[in-house]
C-alpha cells in the first residue's frame, strides 16, 4: 500500500504537560517506549523532533490537522457498536475533560488509549499519559 498514511506515519497532535502543542506524523509509537519521533508538519518533513513520553499529556491520533472548528462534541456514545470497552470520563491536571471508552486503563502503566465517545470527533483515538490525569470517572 505504497503512499498510505500507515506507511508514512500516523497524524498526531502531541499535547505536552507544559502546554506546548506539536502537529505532525509519528512512525515509531508504541505505548512502552519512552521516546518517539514526531515529524512536525507531516510526512514530507525529513527532520524528526524527539518527544519524551514523560513530557507528554496525550497524543491525539487525528483524522486531519485542521479538524472542524464548528463541530460540537457529543459525549452521549452514539453508535456504541464502534466503541467497545469501558466508558469513562477523564479530567486532566490542566482541567481539560475527555469522554470515551477504553479497553486497557491501568493507573500503574504509563498510559492508556481512549476512543472518543463522539464518532464524528476529529480524534480517532487518544493515548493519555497517566501522569497527566487528575481524575477518572467510570460511566
Amino acid at each position: 500500500m505504497k503512499g498510505t498514511t500507515a506507511e508514512k506515519g500516523r497524524m498526531v497532535v502531541a499535547h505536552f504537560l507544559d502546554g506546548r502543542v506539536l502537529k505532525g506524523t509519528i512512525h515509531d509509537f508504541t505505548p512502552n517506549k519512552t521516546e518517539y519521533h514526531l515529524y512536525e508538519g507531516g510526512q514530507e518533513q525529513r527532520h524528526a523532533v524527539p518527544v519524551n513520553a514523560g513530557s507528554l499529556k496525550a497524543l491525539f491520533f487525528v483524522k486531519s490537522f485542521e479538524g472542524d472548528p464548528s463541530h460540537e462534541t457529543d459525549d452521549n456514545f452514539r453508535g456504541t457498536g464502534a466503541h467497545g470497552g469501558r466508558k469513562m470520563r477523564v479530567r486532566f491536571v490542566d482541567g481539560e475533560v475527555l469522554t470515551g471508552s477504553t479497553m486497557g486503563y491501568n493507573p500503574q502503566k504509563p498510559g492508556f488509549f481512549l476512543i472518543p465517545a463522539d464518532p464524528d470527533d476529529n480524534n480517532e483515538r487518544i493515548y493519555i499519559m497517566n501522569a497527566a490525569v487528575a481524575e477518572v470517572n467510570w460511566l
